[in-house]
């Protein structure tokens, strides 16, 4: 079965995102299976988009969306941060961040997102790297491994969780899924494995982001997008969970001298979208605009003082 990643906020992205009949350039940092892309390329037609992707297979998937838009589609294969670090095109009118993780890691891809099946553990976007999953759980010493778990996972029990996993591969190098979502569940309390989520949703959130080092490419990438960005253009940042969110918020924040915040609150999705499309229940959307001219730092920091 081929599941179909569906966008999330699409409607309030197109309506921030919005060129209008005017000719523009727009970069979707975050392609996928180009659910937010194929929705911009039908409604704005004298529209562009680059779109970026570091998974080749999921973006061969874009790719063949694509298609019928001829050369308005142009795709990369790259991480998005280390695209805005080398960019050297035209300015560009519209960037679109979704740092969410497509359906199809965790349905189609075999690595490993997901504890829900068995699957070797791997988690990496980019296959051709060198760390995977399976080498963090095994080689990372009991410290690091409690530690990530908690600063990229926020697991009450992570101490408990690294020093089962720890003398579990004593035994036996861990190598599936299925083997360390049983490690964890016999290590937290029971009353802790009957909860909203599975107790394993954290660790496994935790060991993703340190495979593809998500949280560090967030500011590196919005400080090239910002430069490349035209005066009166505009990122718009969907997030899943607090630590994107936070330096999302914070980037924006301390660049108010050069942005204009447009979602003073985050945009969230409607009740409707909620029950539709589960996944975007902790979405969170956050759209700025690039000034045309720079403000007078001072007379921002009186703005706050009153």
């Amino acid at each position: 079965m081929q599941y179909v990643h569906c966008p999330v906020m699409a409607n309030e992205v197109l309506s921030f995102l919005n060129p209008g009949e005017k000719e523009a350039l727009m970069v979707d940092c975050t392609l996928g299976e180009g659910g937010h892309t194929s929705l911009f390329l039908a409604r704005y037609p004298r529209l562009k988009i680059i779109g970026l992707d570091r998974d080749s297979r999921i973006m061969e998937k874009a790719r063949t969306r694509m298609a019928p838009y001829g050369d308005r589609f142009e795709a990369k294969n790259i991480w998005f941060d280390q695209f805005w670090k080398n960019y050297e095109g035209p300015g560009v009118d519209f960037i679109l961040f979704d740092l969410g993780i497509s359906v199809f890691h965790y349905e189609e891809s075999g690595r490993g997102f997901s504890f829900k099946r068995e699957e070797k553990l791997d988690m990496r976007l980019n296959t051709e790297a060198d760390l995977d999953a399976c080498d963090v759980v095994n080689d990372y010493d009991e410290t690091s491994l409690a530690n990530l778990i908690y600063n990229y996972g926020e697991e009450r029990y992570s101490r408990r969780i690294a020093a089962a996993i720890c003398k579990a591969r004593q035994t036996k190098r861990i190598e599936y899924t299925n083997e360390l979502a049983d490690i964890i569940w016999d290590a937290v309390p029971n009353e802790y494995r009957h909860r909203r989520i599975h107790p394993a949703t954290k660790t496994f959130q935790a060991l993703r982001i340190e495979v593809n080092g998500e949280l560090d490419r967030i500011e590196p990438a919005l400080e090239g997008a910002l430069r490349a960005l035209k005066p009166g253009g505009r990122i718009a940042v969907i997030t899943f969970h607090s630590l994107e969110d936070r330096p999302v918020k914070w980037f924006f924040k301390n660049r108010e001298n050069v942005l204009e915040i447009l979602t003073k609150k985050p945009v969230e999705p409607t009740q409707e979208e909620c029950e539709m499309n589960p996944p975007s229940r902790s979405a969170k959307l956050r759209v700025v605009e690039k000034l045309e001219n720079e403000r007078d730092p001072a007379k921002k920091r009186n703005k706050y003082r009153d």
